[in-house]
């Protein structure tokens, strides 16, 4: 089976003073949470579709759900978790209580603050865990990339063999939980990128081609990026 999960657990702090998380922020006439969550439910391979918030947005999230008139049976409203890995963590056990797992079965996990996903890396996401345990999806940078430490340069990595990691990243499910337990609790909470935790335990990732659209809301720019976008889409 497919699984679906949108993480919207954090509380976004780089977008200044709002008065709610980025992902309730709104995006036109909905909330950029709701842009996301309708792309996924247009997907009718995902057996559930899993949307992680912090636990005292449960309710909330629930109700601009109705607000917007987003029904769908697949969809379930769970608690995020303290750290990115902690939220990953959170719906595999909803999903492992919920579902006899197999080998086969697949989890598909995507910011919530990109609205902009397509049916295509959605696929292409599904596709490439025929072969991988893991997918992740990028697209070529443009800038070149320099690493720093104490300010100062450390390292100009050659710019043909950097990507900007997006989302969705996708696993092979048992894989992923088998990854996971050889991971102590400070290094989860030290990982900011679920796909890594599969590259430090040897397993293959394959890198699935995103789109420059799909970009991460995360400050008062990126909103105003993403309402232009918006309008140029409808």
């Amino acid at each position: 089976m497919i699984y679906a999960q949108i993480m919207a657990g954090g509380i976004g702090k780089r977008m200044g003073n709002v008065p709610l998380p980025k992902q309730f922020l709104m995006l036109g006439s909905k909330p950029i949470i709701v842009h996301t969550i309708e792309k996924f439910i247009l997907h009718t391979e995902f057996e559930l579709i899993l949307v992680s918030v912090p636990e005292d947005w449960i309710s909330y999230t629930e109700d601009i759900l109705k607000k917007h008139a987003v029904t769908d049976e697949r969809l379930r409203v769970i608690s995020g978790g303290a750290e990115r890995n902690d939220t990953l963590d959170n719906a595999l056990k909803y999903i492992e209580q919920n579902k006899a797992l197999t080998d086969e079965d697949l989890l598909i996990t995507h910011d919530a603050v990109r609205p902009f996903i397509t049916r295509r890396i959605i696929e292409d996401n599904i596709k490439a865990l025929e072969d991988y345990d893991a997918a992740d999806t990028v697209i070529a940078a443009f800038d070149t990339i320099v690493e720093g430490k104490d300010g100062e340069v450390s390292n100009i990595p050659v710019r043909d063999l950097m990507y900007q990691g997006h989302t969705p990243q996708s696993f092979r499910i048992n894989s992923l939980k088998e990854s996971l337990s050889k991971l102590s609790i400070e290094k989860r909470q030290e990982l900011s990128d679920s796909a890594k935790i599969m590259l430090l335990d040897g397993k293959k990732v394959k890198m699935v081609d995103s789109e420059v659209f799909n970009i991460k809301i995360t400050t008062p720019y990126d909103l105003t990026i993403a309402n232009a976008i918006l309008e140029n889409i409808h």
